[in-house]
Formats: structure tokens, sequence, C-alpha cells
């Protein structure tokens, strides 16, 4: 999930370098949601593996 938001966060730079400010405003929106996700899970995951051991 990561790699994927940061798949987007690189197509929101170069669509604003090339001048597509619709294109990069949602492609960095949607790489925000994602990174956001991200670290829910991640402390999630590790809250869970902490109550395991």
């Amino acid at each position: 999930m990561l790699y994927y938001a940061v798949v987007f966060l690189v197509v929101a730079l170069v669509a604003a370098v090339f001048g597509f400010g619709g294109i990069a405003s949602a492609s960095a929106g949607i790489a925000q949601i994602l990174f956001f996700v991200f670290l829910v899970l991640f402390i999630v995951t590790l809250i869970a593996r902490a109550v395991r051991s």
C-alpha cells in the first residue's frame, strides 16, 4: 500500500511539473489517503502483535 502511495505522489509531481493541476491535486489526495490508511494499519498491526506477545 505504501508503494501505491509513492506511485501516486510521483504521478502528482510529474503532473504538476507539466501543468496539469487537476490531475496533480487528485493524485496528491489519493496518495495522502493511502499513506494515512497505511499508517493506521501499521499501528493496528503493532498493537495486535504487542497484545499477542
